[in-house]
């Protein structure tokens, strides 16, 4: 069903105020290319705001008459809005804050068109994204251009991870966590989306007020595959669209100095995967990075779980590289006040910097845009004959695949066309992942509470072949 939305002419907020024709040309209607499509599908979903939905493809089915142009004037530009979500205006005028992420829109998905990639093949790209340095310069890029780089600032940035789709008592303990963290004047970085991601936020900001903090920050990390399915909330005052996945968590690891991990599902084990991959390359054996797991007393087992799935697939000196504190707020900010001490004292004795983590070594195999398909997910390397921060690569991107199977517009439709993703691997891999991915199901945390969840993922165990003799 298609849903009569609202007309509106808006003015920028924020640093987009004017568009070279070129760019302009691009994101009009006879613009070739996605472009287009992207701005119009990220715009969407940042109207979207606080209606419920974590289905990418039936927010763009729900609002098929949805539009949005460029208004090019002679003192700057306007947004032509047509048939936007009525949620996002109050007496028909649209919430601040909503209209400043939807010109954040603007700001990223030009800059990352133009500058990144190179606006419509006329000039070549800046950066070359062929190698590890050249991903991470336009990581540093994208996040200097968004003005979320402060040089001037200690660490002071907390990650916090978790899913959507978590229960009531899930979503006030993490604002308890975000309370505690407010208190030690500590900013908060998410996805930007709603459950886990926004209730450290919302702590936070109680706590800044009681501290007469008012420049706390409240960063919000998306990208177009999956901002339909978690439209940044109202709290992000600093709101960045990274090209692709791969590209955002690097902005989280780069950016942040403290990190927490809540229950969630596939997309927090990705986020988990990806973290620890990167933590178990040998270069950053000795870097301090504070990841601390935490829930609420009852989601003590489902750590236990996840905690017994990394020990089997990525082995002991994986799990050591994280603390699991249970039912204890006051704890993890005490952790991550003196983890933030260590990271302070580590980058000034190797003259890194405090706002972008330079020292962190990232391979290009955690940097490649992975794009789930059947045959893609089927040609996964899923066994323990290889590094182990590699195989923590390819299980990331198992998991990913998975988030965009169950969330995501391309690839619900991938499945609606050719039926699930099957994930081929070794025993020792398969059946670990087999066990937390049906455990997931099981306690609700694949979909919103309330929606029937079919599953996108056949998993299918296979030996390896023996490696041929040399």
């Amino acid at each position: 069903m298609e849903f009569e939305g609202v007309d509106a002419e808006v003015s920028p907020i924020g640093r987009m105020e004017v568009l070279s024709r070129a760019e302009a040309a691009a994101l009009s209607a006879q613009g070739r290319g996605g472009l287009r499509e992207v701005f119009r599908n990220c715009s969407l979903a940042v109207l979207n705001c606080g209606n419920l939905t974590d289905d990418g493809k039936a927010l763009l089915d729900r609002y098929r008459s949805f539009d949005i142009e460029i208004v090019q004037r002679s003192r700057g530009i306007k947004l032509d809005i047509r048939g936007a979500p009525a949620r996002a205006f109050v007496d028909g005028t649209m919430i601040q804050g909503i209209q400043e992420h939807l010109f954040a829109v603007l700001r990223d998905v030009v800059y990352a068109s133009s500058e990144i990639n190179g606006l419509d093949g006329a000039r070549p790209p800046k950066f070359d994204l062929a190698t590890s340095e050249g991903v991470t310069d336009a990581v540093f890029h994208i996040l200097r251009n968004a003005g979320v780089l402060k040089p001037v600032v200690q660490p002071n940035v907390v990650v916090c991870w978790g899913g959507h789709s978590i229960s009531r008592e899930e979503y006030d303990y993490t604002k308890l966590v975000g309370y505690q963290l407010g208190l030690r004047g500590f900013d908060v970085c998410t996805g930007c989306g709603p459950g886990a991601m926004k209730g450290p936020m919302k702590g936070a900001t109680i706590s800044h007020a009681k501290q007469r903090i008012t420049g706390g920050r409240y960063l919000g990390f998306t990208e177009p595959g999956i901002i339909a399915a978690e439209s940044p909330n109202p709290i992000v005052n600093e709101l960045v669209i990274l090209p692709d996945v791969e590209k955002r968590l690097e902005a989280f690891v780069r950016a942040g100095h403290g990190f927490v991990v809540f229950p969630g599902g596939v997309g927090t084990a990705e986020e988990i995967l990806y973290v620890l991959g990167i933590l178990l390359h040998p270069d950053n054996a000795e870097l301090p990075f504070p990841l601390i797991f935490t829930g609420p007393k009852f989601t003590e087992d489902y750590f236990r779980q996840i905690d017994q799935f990394v020990g089997e697939t990525l082995g002991v000196e994986a799990q050591r590289r994280y603390k699991i504190i249970i039912d204890d707020p006051e704890a993890v900010a005490r952790e991550l006040l003196a983890g933030m001490g260590e990271v302070r004292a580590y980058r000034k004795e190797k003259r890194d910097a405090y706002y972008f983590n330079w020292s962190l070594r990232i391979e290009h195999e955690f940097q490649r845009p992975f794009h789930a398909t059947h045959e893609s997910m089927r040609q996964l390397t899923l066994h323990k004959k290889q590094p182990r921060h590699l195989l923590a690569a390819n299980l990331r991107r198992a998991f990913s695949g998975v988030v965009a199977g169950n969330v995501k517009n391309d690839g619900i439709r991938e499945i609606e066309r050719h039926g699930r993703f099957e994930i081929h691997g070794d025993p020792a891999i398969m059946e670990p992942m087999d066990r937390l991915l049906t455990s997931f199901v099981e306690q609700g945390r694949m979909k919103l509470p309330g929606t029937r969840y079919e599953p996108c993922y056949r998993v299918i165990t296979e030996p390896m072949p023996e490696a041929p003799a040399a």
